[in-house]
């Protein structure tokens, strides 16, 4: 399936292409960093997990050391080990995580994408380029036939989740645990809200194990 953003342009069925310049901040960040770590993946980071998948997870954006170098979302940091810890006590995930893209997890009815597919310096990407890498994020909802429920980690998920699905943000206030139904053309998706399970939200107690359990937990008996 190929989808077209708002300019009309096609946008690739497959995601950015490895030297993606639509963001030449981003651009120059990723040239640094393969000239500094020429092993790495460095490259816009695929979405991970079957498209036939009810749930959507959105995160921000690639970590620098996390699914920058690794490759696949989530991957190589500590919010992916709080990530897929939590996927694979609901079922979500099987196998195991070694933090390494060649480990054999696998997800259940579960995919991965970010908002952003490149890593931002300082892990903080610019409102042009959240728009830019829009369609990229609205080709994914739309390939995926099934989907019934998206998880956006972090305010800047939600919000970026909203507006690729042209929902108005000030109709849908983010709240960790906070569940909105939102429209995706002519189906209805469950929007589950969760604070960002990175290690500044855990280790400040902003987002506790329990909460992050807690909304996959509403998940699951929400799917089934």
């Amino acid at each position: 399936m190929r989808a077209s953003s708002r300019t009309g342009n096609a946008v690739p069925a497959g995601g950015p292409g490895r030297n993606c310049a639509l963001c030449p901040r981003l651009k120059a960040y990723r040239e640094e960093n393969r000239k500094i770590e020429p092993s790495w993946h460095n490259a816009p980071v695929p979405s991970f997990g079957a498209k036939n998948a009810r749930l959507l997870i959105v995160g921000l954006a690639p970590g620098v050391r996390g699914a920058n170098r690794t490759g696949r979302p989530f991957t190589g940091d500590y919010a992916g080990d709080l990530l897929y810890a939590t996927l694979k006590e609901f079922g979500f995930a099987h196998g195991v995580y070694a933090a390494d893209p060649k480990d054999g997890l696998e997800l259940a009815d579960c995919r991965i994408t970010n908002a952003v597919r490149c890593v931002p310096p300082q892990n903080k990407p610019l409102p042009l380029e959240m728009t830019a890498c829009r369609p990229f994020l609205q080709a994914s909802i739309g390939e995926m036939e099934n989907l019934q429920a998206v998880v956006a980690l972090g305010r800047i998920a939600h919000e970026s989740t909203l507006r690729t699905l042209g929902e108005k943000l000030s109709a849908f206030p983010f709240g960790h645990g906070a569940v909105h139904e939102v429209t995706e053309g002519v189906r209805k998706l469950q929007l589950f809200d969760s604070y960002h399970c990175s290690r500044y939200n855990t280790n400040t107690g902003v987002l506790t194990t329990d909460m992050f359990r807690n909304v996959f937990a509403k998940i699951r008996a929400t799917i089934g």
